[in-house]
């Protein structure tokens, strides 16, 4: 290992090399079983087998004295497929909105755990569950249909773009997709105690006019209980913290975190910081970068591992692995991210009051084209708990006086 070249600079993989290999599989969940659940059931929908062109419709309502009504979507185009399901665009044909509807084949025993999360969250940064239905086929399969609103562009696809043209991304857009990624998680990981499990670029939708980032895809998302074992090969592997690398079962949200700074990473590099073909060369690649973890790294990792002995290889200074004119506060930030021992990552809520971010929180701060910036001070029970130091910084004192706060928090 140590006579590989170091840095993320001596890997050039095409821009639709795809991160992961087609051999990787999400486990299968743990899930509940399924008793008569009266908010999960919506009439079944007898459909054919083909998803665009074909027109679904539904009954919705009908409970707390509210009116039922039937509501119809045309499919028209196929968004993604997977072993999960598929993600088709739809059109509704009562109100003409375009929407996200994902099919996913249900086991009529069990809850699905993706709806029971998404009826959790509610949050400017997370993708917004409408309704959801029933479906089956000619060969008697059910499928469970999420409706969520719909959003044009990924996180993946734009770094595509600036790719083919040979650019980075404009800082200013680094620092707004990423605030707002950690804006998200600040929100699952504090009011619904969810982990997401699987931040990647293609699980974050952007708005190309507003910039409005969403987190998506919660197929692998789980609320995390002290104590209880959780699988450890989960999350695309480039985005893999390394205590799930080590066999970690006992991990908490703060692999989101790790993952959230390998998108960081890629945003500032305009390709992936740890690119590992395997997930042993995964290991390879984060040590190649933050260099051998100590023995009390590993411990902090995975107990079990704590005795495993690896080559020594020094880490690589953080202002090596990013270009000479990028930001302190940039690498800062990455370096507060990417740490091994998962107490020492800070939290989501402490990345967004990170200086990387000041920018955002000046008063005359706009987009590019000079359009107001999108949402981005919607803290609320998240700041539960937070110091008024740390409140102040999340919330600049121009909003605190435009939302009606009598002053500044005293610190």
């Amino acid at each position: 290992m140590a006579s590989l070249p170091l840095g993320p600079q001596s890997h050039n993989p095409p821009p639709d090399r795809q991160h992961v290999d087609p051999s990787f599989r999400l486990p299968q969940h743990r899930t509940d079983s399924m008793p008569d659940d009266k908010e999960m059931s919506p009439a079944i929908i007898e459909g054919n087998d083909q998803v665009t062109g074909h027109v679904i419709s539904t009954t919705i309502g009908g409970k707390n004295g509210e009116l039922k009504r039937t509501i119809s979507y045309m499919a028209e185009r196929i968004l993604g497929t997977g072993s999960f399901g598929i993600v088709f665009q739809a059109r509704c044909l009562e109100t003409g909105e375009t929407v996200a509807i994902k099919k996913v084949l249900q086991d009529r025993r069990y809850k699905n755990r993706e709806l029971q999360l998404m009826r959790l969250m509610d949050h400017p940064n997370v993708i917004s569950l409408r309704h959801c239905f029933f479906s089956t086929t000619s060969k008697d399969e059910l499928f469970l249909n999420l409706v969520m609103e719909y959003v044009p562009e990924s996180l993946y696809r734009v770094l595509k773009h600036y790719s083919s043209v040979n650019q980075r991304m404009p800082l200013i857009y680094v620092k707004l997709y990423t605030y707002q990624i950690f804006c998200g998680l600040a929100y699952m990981h504090a009011v619904p105690n969810v982990c997401h499990r699987d931040v990647k670029p293609q699980n974050l939708l952007v708005d190309p006019l507003t910039h409005q980032l969403k987190i998506c895809d919660f197929g692998s998302a789980k609320v995390l209980v002290m104590g209880e074992p959780n699988i450890s090969y989960i999350c695309s592997r480039y985005y893999r913290a390394p205590e799930l690398i080590f066999g970690a079962t006992e991990y908490t949200t703060s692999i989101d975190i790790w993952s959230a700074g390998c998108v960081l990473a890629e945003l500032l590099l305009g390709q992936p910081l740890f690119p590992g073909e395997n997930a042993v060369d995964q290991l390879v690649e984060i040590i190649k970068v933050l260099g051998t973890p100590t023995r009390e790294e590993i411990r902090c990792m995975n107990p079990n591992y704590a005795d495993f002995r690896f080559p020594q290889i020094k880490a690589h200074p953080w202002h090596k692995v990013f270009h000479k004119r990028m930001p302190p506060e940039a690498i800062d930030l990455a370096s507060r991210l990417l740490q091994y021992p998962p107490s020492l990552r800070c939290t989501a809520l402490e990345a967004c009051a990170h200086p990387f971010f000041d920018e955002l929180r000046e008063p005359n701060a706009r987009l590019p084209n000079g359009r107001p910036l999108p949402p981005l001070f919607h803290f609320k029970q998240e700041l539960a708990g937070a110091s008024p130091e740390l409140i102040n910084r999340l919330i600049p004192e121009h909003v605190q006086r435009q939302k009606g706060f009598p002053h500044p928090m005293e610190t």
